[in-house]
């Protein structure tokens, strides 16, 4: 084969057509800000990589495809700075082999081939002749690439390489479905030497730039398209580097003064980046190797979205909707992770009093001393055509950083957090008695301010969350169980950290709105004849008479008695509600119940495990094990072998896996998270910082597990290392491997 026979198939500017017929002309069902979703969509698989406020989403083979409703592309704060990128050897798509992420996050792999080449009938190269081999990186908001070919074939050839770009500067809201009266101004593309430079004048008033930069000088270069030609000869190979930055004028300077030289030292220093995310964990090792394996990706997943910006430090919520700072998402992944990292969830609680509200103001649901629900940095949510730059629309994060702070200090054992807090802490529960119980019946409620918020403000925020038995939506003002459950828990634990503090009569008042709110909430939300508590109550003080998930929150705070609690958990273990993978948020013969819902009827990781964490509170082991078990399949049959956003609430099937829900997040923080409040549950783990002691109280391990290691666990100012292994006579084994420091571990039978 003589070198450029290749070239007579390379033409063309190789534009997709996703042939779906979904239109962008809904943004809104009911009052939710609705992701739209498209049929393409449902049926790709994708591969993510994410560092600092940026994120990267392909297809399996490494491609950007330009499609509606496809959250495909290059992000970083909010805005797409490239929504296609597609690779043609000699103009057509390589056949897919295979791609993975590595197991540390630093890079993205594909490995392709060449399909068979000619012309005219004749086929100048069979098919699988040249290895194609692609890698991508994503460094401090510059994204690398590298392709590197091999030939395989007898004789030399000549390989035209085709890529195709665009950049659309779309808002992450534009990109979910929103339909936007008009736009700002993206100017004619600049071409300099190897670069590509586009602009876009935003209505913000911010420039933004995408730069395109090849380190080799393409054989003809245009505004979408770069073409190369790769000549090789028999086993030999050649390779492409690139990188694309996007950003401010000022980002983008920034940044090409930090920027590694190639694609192997971008690897080389995301690695170090993730493992100095990694460091203060404790290790967690199981016999198990897909459990094992679980528990890693979980933790990858987890210091992949950790995220440093002007705001703070925190782990984003969830990828590619979610990709910012939520207060709720946080609180609560931080609550899976408080005994295995507590610094984590010290910088988070420090970002969040920071970001606090500080007036009355109704356009963002914003009240003085209540914690923030979202954070964005976006065009539209710059411009108001979405409230959320920062958004205070949830009525449960106040409490959950109240209860998270308390726990903190129960854990640690150090009080110069509570100390340097303590004014996000008065705030806090002047929030709760002033603004959260506006009509002063003892509850927490939520009514927006704003028509252009959240109707539904705990986390199941669909519209069609919160229902009566016979399916008529509750009317607002609304009191949700689970939030009266963390006010309780708020209240019990902030009161201990005032006794530490010497603020004795504040203490007491709290403890004395603990014991009046769970007297009360068993007065007014407990349906004995129904075994569970109600969802909420109305704006009519009447309780919403459905079987849900949100009443395990209840268990995981203490806030129901020793009976209560075992009939409610035996409920949320039958067939009604336990799917066989997990606990449905809405019971099955619930009037709204839906297995292919967002809140009506899925199941969510991040809910179950805090299920599984009230079933340990009561020492329900073995149940908390069964959620475990089932979290755990589901993972082992889903491809990435550890747990998205949610997954439907069909009843599990021999043989088959969950079914998937369309446009889950994944990495998603609180389901990355949860297996690690599971753990919790079933070993009745606690640290007690304070006393420098940790306590496992009746630990149950699942019967594939046969070992669990947990390394370098902090206790107070020292560590512990410990293996549990089960006994040969039933029960669990707990063996101290090493100690650092003066610390007791105490096994209660």
């Amino acid at each position: 084969m003589k070198p450029g026979d290749l070239n007579s198939v390379a033409n063309g500017r190789g534009h997709s057509n996703n042939g779906d017929g979904d239109a962008r002309s809904v943004v809104k069902v009911g009052s939710d800000f609705y992701i739209l979703a498209s049929s393409l969509a449902s049926r790709r698989k994708v591969r993510v990589l994410a560092s600092g406020q940026s994120f990267a989403v392909f297809d399996v083979g490494g491609c950007i495809i330009e499609s509606p409703l496809e959250a495909l592309g290059f992000f970083h704060a909010d805005t797409r700075y490239l929504s296609r990128f597609e690779l043609r050897i000699a103009g057509k798509v390589p056949y897919y082999l295979n791609s993975f992420l590595s197991d540390d996050r630093a890079q993205l792999r594909i490995n392709l081939t060449n399909p068979d080449l000619g012309s005219d009938g004749e086929i100048s190269l069979p098919r699988d002749m040249i290895q194609v081999e692609r890698g991508w990186s994503l460094v401090d908001s510059v994204l690398f690439h590298r392709i590197k070919l091999r030939n395989y074939a007898a004789a030399p050839i000549s390989v035209p390489i085709d890529l195709f770009f665009n950049v659309d500067f779309a808002d992450v809201f534009e990109v979910r479905g929103v339909k936007r009266e008009r736009r700002g101004e993206i100017l004619e593309p600049e071409i300099q030497n190897n670069t590509v430079r586009f602009e876009y004048h935003g209505l913000d008033k911010i420039s933004r730039f995408t730069e395109i930069h090849f380190d080799s000088a393409p054989r003809a270069l245009s505004n979408g398209r770069a073409a190369f030609v790769l000549n090789l000869g028999p086993d030999e190979s050649a390779e492409l580097e690139m990188r694309i930055v996007g950003g401010s004028e000022r980002e983008l300077a920034r940044r090409r003064r930090k920027t590694p030289a190639s694609f192997d030292q971008a690897v080389e220093l995301r690695r170090s980046e993730i493992a100095r995310a990694r460091s203060g964990w404790a290790r967690i090792s199981a016999s198990n190797e897909l459990f094992d394996s679980m528990l890693k990706r979980s933790a990858a997943d987890l210091t992949e979205i950790v995220s440093r910006s002007a705001n703070g430090n925190f782990i984003m919520a969830g990828i590619p909707w979610f990709a910012t700072l939520f207060g709720r998402d946080s609180l609560i992944t931080m609550m899976s992770l408080l005994p295995f990292n507590p610094e984590i969830a010290a910088r988070t609680l420090r970002t969040l009093a920071g970001l606090r509200g500080m007036r009355n103001e109704g356009a963002r649901d914003e009240q003085p001393g209540k914690i923030v629900h979202e954070i964005r940095g976006g065009e539209m949510a710059a411009t108001g055509e979405v409230p959320f730059a920062r958004y205070y629309g949830s009525v449960d994060s106040t409490p959950l950083f109240l209860w998270l702070l308390g726990r903190w200090v129960a854990t640690t054992g150090n009080l110069d957090l509570a100390r340097e807090l303590w004014p996000a802490v008065e705030s806090a529960l002047q929030w709760i008695e002033r603004w959260g119980d506006r009509d002063g019946d003892g509850y927490v409620e939520y009514i927006r301010e704003t028509q252009h918020g959240l109707a539904n403000q705990g986390w199941k925020d669909s519209s069609d969350a919160v229902s009566h038995a016979d399916g008529r939506l509750a009317r607002p003002p609304i009191a949700l169980c689970e939030v009266q459950g963390y006010v309780y828990a708020a209240y019990t634990s902030i009161a201990d950290v005032a006794a530490r503090l010497g603020f004795g009569e504040m203490a007491g008042r709290l403890a004395e709105r603990a014991i009046a709110l769970r007297g009360a909430f068993t007065r007014d939300f407990w349906l004995d004849d129904l075994g569970t508590v109600a969802l909420a109550l109305d704006g009519d003080k009447q309780p919403c008479r459905v079987m849900t998930s949100n009443a395990a929150h209840c268990l995981a705070t203490g806030l129901l008695d020793g009976d209560q609690a075992g009939a409610l958990s035996d409920h949320l273990m039958a067939d009604e509600m336990f799917s066989g993978w997990g606990v449905r948020t809405l019971g099955q013969s619930e009037r709204r119940y839906n297995p292919m819902s967002y809140h009506n009827g899925s199941v969510w990781p991040h809910d179950n495990a805090i299920a599984a964490f009230g079933l340990g509170r009561y020492g329900r082991r073995a149940q908390a094990c069964r959620i475990l078990e089932g979290m755990f399949h589901a993972a082992c049959q889903l491809e990435t072998a550890s747990l998205p956003e949610l997954f439907c609430g069909f009843t599990r099937e021999q043989r088959l896996g969950p079914v998937p829900y369309p446009v889950a997040c994944y990495p998603q923080a609180w389901s990355a998270a949860s297996v690690f409040m599971m753990l919790q549950a079933v070993l009745g783990l606690q640290v007690m910082g304070f006393e420098h002691r940790v306590v496992i109280d009746s630990p149950e391990i699942p019967p594939w597990l046969e070992w669990l290691r947990i390394e370098d666990l902090q206790v107070g100012p020292g560590s512990v290392s410990l293996v549990l292994r089960r006994a040969s006579r039933g029960g669990v084994m707990v063996e101290v491997v090493e100690k650092r420091g003066p610390i007791s571990v105490e096994v209660k039978r």
